[in-house]
């Protein structure tokens, strides 16, 4: 009978290796999951057992077609998914690095899948070979496979993840594409402002020289911005990069992000808007991580660090410090102020029904709806606005040029 070579994890996490004997591969991958192994890499015994970075090197000799260097949103979604099928259908950790690393279209992402590899066949679990790469996988990245290893069921919490990781991707296409138009419309009025002034308006500035007649005030004023700008075009160009140079780095300091936050929550009508980002966001990664079985305090720490906003992230914190203590979800998700009622109450439902992870997947889904309608109204309204307030400034600037003409037609009549 048939014999294959085979590195596993116990229920423990130590790594062990031996032979099984089995008619094919499928019936021994069976066998050993059937003793709550967690199988990292299985080969017939007519190969080479698996020894370190030499084995790496030999099964990744075939290089993928490669399209771009840096790794996409897209890039990560599909590695998720992929990985999870392929260990859905019984197929090997390492196995299923390599069948993903010939279809990967990101340079670097082959490069971390090799380290990915390398690691494990060194003895790492997938979730600490993860950890080494902390600006590829996020934090919610490691924790679920962490939960997913311990639990025997990482197929399980990677579709999962996976899962979530679309709903992200899709949400956030959403808004991209939402917020295209309105770009394009600014870029096109911005576009017609700058030929009017750095074309048109010099044109008929030299042409009123040759009339020995006062421009009317706007006038004058029309013609004074457009020499202003066209002499020190390079030095407003120079002092704007400084500006939003120094006001990146500003925001990228803690007390800044913290005060570009506040502002963004105290907009007018646009505050609302920011707020309903941050808490789908936060019930998105609450519902995922509950649902894989995290417990609501690892879940409530990992959402802290990845919720991406630090006036939320401290509201997380002192909610996780009351959880602690005892208190019910709902009680300090309350007393922090920041949610709405409806989403204290479904919370507060969930806990009674013992349905939590259902609950926040309903406010999520709730607060993807009212970022999109927002969105909508919000693209609806804008076209208009924007068209009168280019039409208002467009039509001055032709007016204050073609009062000069109608001066000159004037005096030319008497």
């Amino acid at each position: 009978m048939p014999k294959f070579f085979y590195i596993i994890r116990n229920r423990a996490g130590k790594k062990d290796s031996g032979v099984e004997e089995a008619a094919t591969q499928e019936e021994a991958i069976s066998r050993l999951q059937a003793r709550d192994l967690i199988l990292i890499n299985i080969i017939p015994e007519q190969k080479e057992a698996p020894a370190g970075a030499a084995s790496t090197k030999a099964v990744l000799k075939k290089k993928p077609k490669i399209r771009h260097h840096r790794i996409t949103s897209d890039d990560l979604v599909v590695f998720c998914r992929q990985l999870a099928t392929l260990l859905g259908a019984g197929v090997t950790i390492l196995k299923s690095l390599d069948i993903i690393y010939q279809q990967v279209a990101s340079r670097k992402l082959c490069v971390v899948i090799e380290d990915l590899r390398r690691n494990m066949e060194a003895g790492l679990t997938f979730h600490a070979a993860m950890a080494k790469h902390p600006q590829i996988f996020s934090e919610l990245w490691v924790n679920l496979v962490d939960s997913g290893e311990a639990s025997g069921n990482l197929a399980m919490v990677l579709g999962r993840l996976a899962s979530y990781l679309e709903r992200s991707a899709a949400f956030k296409k959403k808004v991209i594409s939402a917020l295209m138009y309105p770009g394009i419309l600014m870029a096109a009025g911005t576009g017609a402002l700058l030929f009017l002034t750095f074309k048109i308006i010099p044109t008929f500035a030299n042409l009123f020289k040759n009339f020995n007649i006062a421009l009317p005030l706007l006038t004058q004023v029309l013609v004074f911005i457009s020499s202003f700008l066209r002499q020190n075009i390079i030095l407003i160009l120079v002092g704007g990069f400084f500006l939003i140079w120094g006001l990146r780095s500003y925001i990228k300091t803690k007390p800044g992000r913290r005060n570009f936050e506040r502002l963004q929550f105290r907009l007018p009508v646009l505050g609302e808007f920011f707020r309903a980002l941050v808490v789908e966001r936060f019930s998105s990664s609450m519902s995922t991580l509950i649902e894989s079985g995290v417990p609501i305090l690892y879940s409530l720490e990992i959402t802290e660090h990845s919720v991406g906003n630090s006036i939320m992230a401290e509201v997380v914190n002192r909610v996780k410090d009351q959880v602690r203590d005892g208190k019910p979800l709902s009680q300090p998700l309350e007393a922090s102020g920041f949610f709405e009622p409806m989403v204290v109450q479904m919370v507060r439902v969930g806990e009674e029904i013992g349905e939590l992870p259902d609950m926040f997947k309903k406010i999520n889904f709730f607060y993807q709806e009212y970022v999109e309608t927002f969105l909508t109204r919000f693209t609806a309204l804008f076209e208009p606005i924007m068209l009168l307030f280019m039409g208002c400034i467009i039509g001055i600037m032709i007016l204050g040029m073609f009062l000069p003409i109608f001066q000159i037609a004037q005096i030319g009549g008497s």
